[in-house]
């Protein structure tokens, strides 16, 4: 499995659209969550950053969201962001534009947010497109959001230790961070974000929400 940790700056130069990272000057980081919720392990995430008075954004999936609707109302409760992650969790580059579309709306259904997050990070040019004619409910358009570092929690050949590291040695003022809050990961992440959050608290960050 190739994937970059850090988001390459060819990838940031080519689409200059996509939100990669939101470097205010200050030493606040975006912590942010794909493929729930899942009761058990957003759950267990929503309590992590509680304790540490951290805020998030979550993109969640719509099906998801239409399963677990009472997970999906504590994340809004807790003060957190969501993001709309497509209702099925499509790849942009397998799927035919009308039918990705239709799916990134369904989800809108369920998920009441003007953020967008293509699963794999896989999205068209011409998806991308059409996207950001699309007027969510608040009447602004959809903003895609990308990321600086990935935890790498998502594969499983590496170790929770990994993930710890992949996170804290390339984190930088602004940095939009991606985890995972799915059964898939949960054996790296209920490792990793404990101690995540310890350090990089320990170290100045403190912890936002995407605006």
């Amino acid at each position: 499995m190739f994937y970059t940790i850090k988001s390459p700056w060819v990838l940031r130069k080519t689409f200059p659209d996509y939100i990669w990272k939101l470097d205010t000057g200050q030493p606040v980081l975006y912590l942010t969550f794909d493929d729930g919720p899942h009761p058990e392990i957003t759950g267990f995430v929503l309590d992590e950053l509680k304790r540490y008075n951290a805020k998030a954004t979550f993109f969640c999936i719509g099906n998801n969201v239409a399963l677990y609707p009472e997970t999906y109302k504590r994340i809004l409760l807790e003060g957190h962001r969501v993001g709309n992650h497509t209702y099925s969790h499509l790849n942009g580059w397998k799927t035919n534009d009308k039918k990705y579309i239709d799916d990134v709306l369904k989800a809108r259904e369920f998920i009441n947010s003007n953020l967008f997050r293509p699963p794999y990070g896989k999205i068209t040019g011409f998806q991308a497109r059409l996207l950001s004619k699309v007027n969510t409910s608040d009447q602004s358009l959809f903003r895609i959001i990308m990321w600086d570092v990935l935890s790498g929690d998502f594969d499983r050949s590496i170790t929770a230790e990994k993930c710890y590291i992949n996170v804290v040695k390339n984190v930088s003022n602004g940095s939009i961070i991606t985890f995972h809050d799915s059964e898939k990961a949960f054996p790296r992440l209920k490792n990793s974000l404990p101690e995540i959050l310890k350090t990089l608290v320990g170290k100045g960050y403190r912890f936002e929400a995407i605006g």
